[in-house]
């Protein structure tokens, strides 16, 4: 049965006046069997309302390729929230930022030579139309217009914060209204003039975005929409992680509150995150400031609940300020998820990454290195290997347009390890390095930046040439590593010392229950599970554990593989039944 949801002095549906609590669950970081356990939590609280973004590359992978099965469900998830009695606010806009790979952005887009992206550029907005096209015959039917719970979208995100292109913005609004769009259209935007400004289309309601002073943010907010309703799109309840901070980051738990009572007290409002999730795979992103720092594997965020679904303080300080607003339901929770220990796992099998290249990967032989995304290739590493038949010992070494992080081998022994800016400047040696018959140089993509200019400036590997003694080296193999089929994997095969290795694990469970791998004695690289990416590692922290949820897990053998770049290997891991963000 359809109904209206309409914007006018406030939020009604079918002619009634509505307060919005909502609160963001990113389905693309829960495993999809945990999805209801979420929204039930999300319910308990008094939210009447589920956010989620849509993120493009996780669903065109490659150009042309749509997936919307499985942990990409969007529909079941939506109508999974329509069943518990939720409306659902859907963000489905081109670049989603969230500390995302590249804000959702899929990475062949870079493989096009002068790419500009959310502007008015013809072949951005090309893909973009296509894409559209095949998500509005996925979202379009679950719109409240059409008996589904989808009560409003959003136009693209934050735009204020990135530039002034109207004709896009229009663009992007017309397109959204052509594919089927039928609810109220939205924009979220940081609480400045400038932002608010950049950011505003017309006919579409302004939201704001901010985690503090609350009374003062919407104040700056009503200059902009008058007599139209007032809410914060996202309320920052935490803020997220990013490799070599001193400590997990957290809030003060009792001024948020007082923030939550100040903004339902003028309007409405979504808590982000109420649940914060993981970036499984190789999907979290980057911010790039004074320098690159990539973002953690979890994205526990301080939400209000847990990386793994705990209830927290948080949860139950906001949910006293929620009940002078709204009666909380009796909600019961189906899903028992229980922590398990599995104890400590010693390496059953381990083999060398130079003794698997060609199991691994064909090598792509071309006269300069090329980019990742010109081999075709999104996430993960490319190994480059070139000949030193010409070269006395190794004085300096340079590599020109690289990103993010190179691990140089002359004869596959470590010589210099060199990230972000390093990349660029020359590395001298001092005494010099004996000259060598092979150079391989190991790049990894640590997640493309998901906020600013920067954006475009995110091709990854090595896009320009290898200095070494100031002069370039031509002729290359390049091996594509994703790190997605390593059933290539020849174990009889050496592993030399101080290399990168992969190292195996089995282990039986009577149960199968959520649980965190502890990788203390290791270096860096990433863990797959019965064949699923949980995510990096590194010894740098804050996080020190990965979590891995009950449903990767099998009643039987479990298989964890961990393939670790510095050839710092501990011999052993723990599976403990305690996160530790640092």
């Amino acid at each position: 049965m359809s109904s209206r949801f309409e914007i006018k002095d406030d939020f009604y549906l079918d002619g009634e006046k509505i307060r919005i609590i909502s609160g963001s669950i990113h389905y693309f970081r829960v495993v999809p069997e945990y999805w209801r356990d979420r929204l039930e939590k999300l319910k308990a609280l008094g939210c009447n309302t589920v956010e989620t973004y849509i993120p493009w590359n996780f669903h065109e992978k490659e150009k042309g390729e749509f997936n919307f099965s499985g942990d990409r469900d969007i529909a079941g998830f939506v109508r999974l929230a329509q069943e518990l009695g939720l409306w659902v606010i859907l963000r489905p806009s081109p670049y989603i930022c969230a500390e995302w790979e590249f804000g959702g952005l899929p990475w062949w887009l870079l493989k096009e030579d002068g790419m500009r992206l959310r502007c008015n550029y013809e072949p951005f907005l090309r893909h973009l139309k296509d894409y559209y096209q095949k998500l509005f015959e996925v979202i379009a039917p679950l719109q409240i217009t059409q008996g589904g719970p989808v009560i409003m979208m959003q136009v693209e995100n934050e735009y204020g914060s990135y530039g002034n292109d109207r004709g896009y913005n229009d663009f992007l609004k017309n397109l959204m209204i052509q594919c089927g769009c039928s609810v109220p259209l939205v924009t979220s935007d940081g609480p400045t003039e400038d932002m608010l400004n950049c950011g505003e289309i017309g006919g579409v309601q302004q939201t704001a975005n901010f985690g503090s002073r609350g009374r003062l943010q919407l104040g700056v907010l009503q200059k902009k929409v008058g007599d139209k309703p007032l809410m914060c799109m996202e309320f920052w309840v935490g803020w997220f992680d990013s490799w070599g901070i001193p400590e997990h980051m957290g809030g003060d738990i009792q001024a948020h509150a007082r923030d939550l009572d100040e903004i339902l007290s003028m309007g409405h409002v979504n808590i982000y995150m109420f649940e914060g999730g993981t970036n499984f795979g190789f999907f979290n992103g980057a911010n790039y400031y004074e320098n690159l720092t990539p973002d953690v594997t979890s994205y526990d965020y301080d939400a209000l609940l847990t990386e793994d679904g705990r209830i927290t303080p948080k949860y139950e300080a906001f949910k006293e300020v929620i009940a002078r607003y709204t009666q909380i339901p009796e909600v019961t929770f189906t899903a028992e998820i229980k922590r398990k220990a599995y104890g400590t796992l010693k390496v059953q099998r381990s083999t060398g990454l130079f003794s698997n290249l060609e199991n691994l990967a064909r090598p792509v032989e071309n006269l300069t290195p090329q980019s990742m995304e010109k081999l075709g290739q999104g996430y993960g590493y490319v190994l480059y290997e070139s000949a030193l038949d010409r070269t006395g010992d190794i004085q300096a070494i340079r590599l020109l347009e690289a990103n993010d992080r190179a691990q140089i081998f002359v004869d596959e022994k470590p010589a210099v390890t060199l990230y972000d800016r390093e990349l660029l400047e020359e590395r001298e040696f001092e005494p010099a390095l004996p000259r060598g018959e092979r150079i391989s140089v190991l790049v990894e993509n640590m997640g493309r930046v998901n906020y600013g200019y920067r954006m475009e400036k995110q091709r990854k590997g090595i896009d320009g040439n290898v200095l070494v003694n100031r002069h370039q080296l031509y002729y290359w193999k390049q091996y594509s590593l994703p790190m997605e089929d390593l059933s290539g994997l020849d174990f009889s095969r050496p592993l030399a010392e101080g290399t990168p290795g992969f190292y195996e694990f089995t282990f039986e469970a009577q149960e199968t229950a959520d649980t965190f791998l502890d990788f203390e004695g290791w270096g860096k690289g990433c863990v797959l599970v019965n064949g699923f990416n949980i995510g990096r590692f590194w010894e740098i922290g804050p996080q020190k554990r990965l979590y891995i949820p009950a449903p990767l897990l099998k009643k039987g053998q479990n298989t964890i593989l961990i393939f670790e770049t510095e050839g710092k290997a501990g011999g052993e891991i723990r599976l403990v039944d305690e996160p530790m963000l640092g």
